[in-house]
């Protein structure tokens, strides 16, 4: 019989975390996974219904409560070694104005993180996010998103992840600093042997939407929004005049890039390779669907999926608040040319027809 792998996934109670849990459950051999999270906006729920969804049977792994990086890091990582770690928790509520609390918890320990896994040659995959744009030119222009473009960032949450991403950049340029000063035997100077590059993936994470995103509330997508409006007998609500448009993508598409950054894609494992056989590239992508929906397609199609039209329920449009105008992002696109060299990897759903099923599934 096959050893279990061990996988650990910070913020795995959350939306994109418990579906990502779910479906390294449902690899073979079965794996044990171990959720670090602490439970503040993520929910034990959210890991049952992942399961049940994808029909894996019930969550048999472990859940640890811990708050910075940095606990993580000690309080699950080095019982078993994992064969990856998937770093998901964060504040991701955008509309938090104490930003003290915003970088203490998305950055702290980050660094120490990256340190332990490229020690034991672990790799490690962390979700960034398209708030560290902003809005770019590209954003002015209707252009994709290129990866180089990012940087000036609208929000604290935003904000956050760009240090984040910096703590990868820097330590990646000091590792390899380190590697010219190395002895033959790899060790640096007064540090730790590094016996290969380390895999480190961050994926800045577009508007994700899909099963499992109730419970985030005001935080939730406005495809579930749209479709819980008109779902309760009300009319789609959104800001004058419905052509703002961003890069929506289905969760599913999410979870299987997620996989894929940690080499969790190859032929052995179920899934592709880059041409030629190689393995995923290190670095810093894009995760979306490469399309940038306005708010009316939303809305169209969820309504043809739920057979309801615009003269049952015209769509009504309101002014944007100023408060949300100042950090508010009225286009989004991912390019996602990058994604699909480094990782071989490119998105599987259209959104229009992601939406439309997850309307159905929501109207079950």
């Amino acid at each position: 019989m096959a050893e279990r792998p061990t996988y650990i996934v910070t913020g795995g109670a959350g939306f994109v975390g418990a579906n990502l849990v779910a479906a390294l459950l449902g690899r073979t051999p079965r794996p044990e996974v171990v959720v670090v999270d602490p439970l503040r906006s993520g929910s034990f729920a959210n890991i049952v219904e992942a399961c049940e969804r994808r029909g894996v049977g019930a969550f048999d792994g472990r859940v640890i409560a811990g708050s910075t990086a940095e606990e993580r890091v000690r309080g699950a990582m080095w019982e078993a070694r994992p064969a990856a770690i998937f770093h998901l928790g964060a504040i991701t509520d955008t509309t938090l104005a104490d930003e003290a609390e915003m970088v203490r918890e998305n950055v702290g320990g980050f660094d120490s993180l990256l340190a332990r896994c490229a020690v034991d040659e672990v790799p490690l995959v962390y979700a960034s996010s398209a708030a560290t744009y902003g809005t770019p030119p590209q954003a002015r222009d209707r252009q994709p998103f290129p990866v180089e473009a990012a940087g000036r960032p609208s929000n604290v949450y935003g904000f956050s992840k760009w240090l984040m991403e910096g703590e990868h950049r820097r330590f990646v340029e000091a590792l390899g600093r380190s590697a010219l000063r190395a002895d033959p035997d790899g060790h640096r100077p007064g540090g730790p042997a590094y016996p290969g590059a380390p895999h480190i993936v961050g994926l800045r994470y577009f508007n994700v939407f899909g099963p499992g995103e109730a419970r985030k509330g005001k935080m939730a997508s406005m495809v579930y929004q749209l479709v819980r409006q008109m779902l309760a007998g009300g009319r789609p609500r959104v800001f004058t005049d419905g052509s703002q448009r961003r890069d929506q993508v289905y969760v599913d598409d999410v979870v299987d890039c997620t996989l894929a950054a940690a080499g969790l894609g190859s032929p052995a494992l179920g899934g592709p390779t880059l041409r030629g056989g190689s393995s995923p590239g290190p670095g810093i992508y894009n995760l979306g669907s490469g399309v940038a929906t306005s708010f009316n397609d939303i809305i169209a199609a969820v309504r043809g999926a739920l057979g309801i039209t615009e003269r049952d329920r015209p769509t009504e449009y309101f002014e944007m608040p100023p408060a949300i105008r100042a950090f508010y992002q009225d286009y989004t696109c991912a390019d996602m040319s990058e994604t699909e060299r480094g990782l071989g990897w490119k998105p599987k759903w259209k959104p229009a027809e992601a939406m439309a099923e997850y309307a159905r599934y929501l109207a079950r």
